[in-house]
């Protein structure tokens, strides 16, 4: 067999291999150099490297690899609930399962010429069916695009044969790496109402001009726009989040006093993370069945604009 010329040729663009304590993981890898990884305990991506390589997802140092905790970081998968606004466990039951590469993933709408994706399949085993009644398939596709893009799509069918509804929340509960919290700011979500969570849910408007971060913080905001950035000035770097189906978008961030009190979370690495989630919780999503509820984040991460010194309002919510 004749070795090929073209060193693009050599690189796996889906990888098969073991992970922390033996856990299965997938490796996406795109020609430029960008990658990502993908745990099927949870279908928990727990890495997203750019073409240099560098890290932009957070994962603590002290994440426990070991079921039945969740992976503290990367991009977990909160369903049928969020947090704890309901009779299930926190955020649900889908971050703690095993999932299964699907056999037989259906056509995607948009034709793509990547090949570095995976399609996972979750459905309810005996345990799950006695605490959430209803038969479900949740797909998810993960694609890393040709410029590094990271994609998630969930594609969620009501399976239920006694022709009953379900009602469920979702998030992508993504932790953003970031230089220094305090040298952070969100845009996309000024003059937004949003709910408080330390506030037991008051419902609050925003008054800044951005957000940014001098103390705890968790909040959904309410009829977010399909796009949202993530300034890390510091780093002079853009995390542009671009949703569909998903209209809530949640922003945490521990601080002190909650990292300390976390077993699986280093006192100091609330400095180092943003978690804005793109998410369904105020109005839960029902489907009949043979139904199907799609929802999709993009993530990208693009050299900040800046101009006399100052961020300029982020070209990157105008554009594209």
């Amino acid at each position: 067999m004749a070795s090929s010329s073209n060193p693009n040729d050599l690189i796996k663009p889906v990888e098969f291999t073991k992970g922390v304590n033996g856990l299965d993981k997938i490796i996406l890898r795109e020609v430029r150099g960008s990658s990502a990884e993908v745990y099927l305990y949870g279908g928990h991506v727990t890495s997203w490297k750019n073409d240099h390589g560098e890290e932009l997802l957070f994962v603590s140092s002290k994440a426990i690899f070991k079921p039945p905790k969740a992976i503290r970081g990367g991009i977990p998968i909160c369903f049928p609930q969020f947090a704890g606004d309901g009779s299930l466990e926190q955020h649900g039951f889908a971050r703690n399962r095993l999932w299964s590469v699907d056999p037989d993933p259906p056509p995607f709408p948009k034709a793509t010429s990547n090949k570095a994706y995976v399609d996972l399949l979750l459905k309810p085993s005996e345990e799950e069916l006695k605490i959430w009644p209803h038969s479900f398939e949740f797909r998810l596709r993960i694609t890393l695009g040709p410029g590094g893009d990271l994609m998630l799509t969930s594609r969620i069918r009501n399976c239920n044969p006694d022709g009953k509804p379900f009602s469920f929340t979702f998030a992508y509960h993504t932790y953003f790496s970031v230089s220094d919290i305090s040298e952070v700011r969100v845009e996309g979500l000024e003059t937004l109402d949003y709910l408080d969570n330390l506030l037991n849910k008051e419902r609050i408007t925003e008054q800044g001009d951005a957000i940014t971060f001098e103390l705890e913080v968790d909040k959904i905001y309410l009829s977010t726009p399909t796009k949202i950035a993530i300034i890390d000035h510091e780093r002079k770097r853009t995390f542009v989040i671009r949703k569909d189906g998903l209209p809530d978008a949640v922003v945490w961030n521990p601080w002190d006093k909650k990292a300390k009190a976390m077993a699986d979370f280093g006192d100091d690495e609330y400095k180092h993370m943003l978690c804005v989630e793109a998410a369904c919780i105020e109005k839960p999503i029902t489907i009949r069945p043979g139904e199907e509820w799609r929802g999709r984040q993009e993530l990208s991460a693009v050299p900040s604009s800046y101009c006399s010194g100052q961020l300029d309002p982020n070209i990157v919510l105008r554009g594209g």
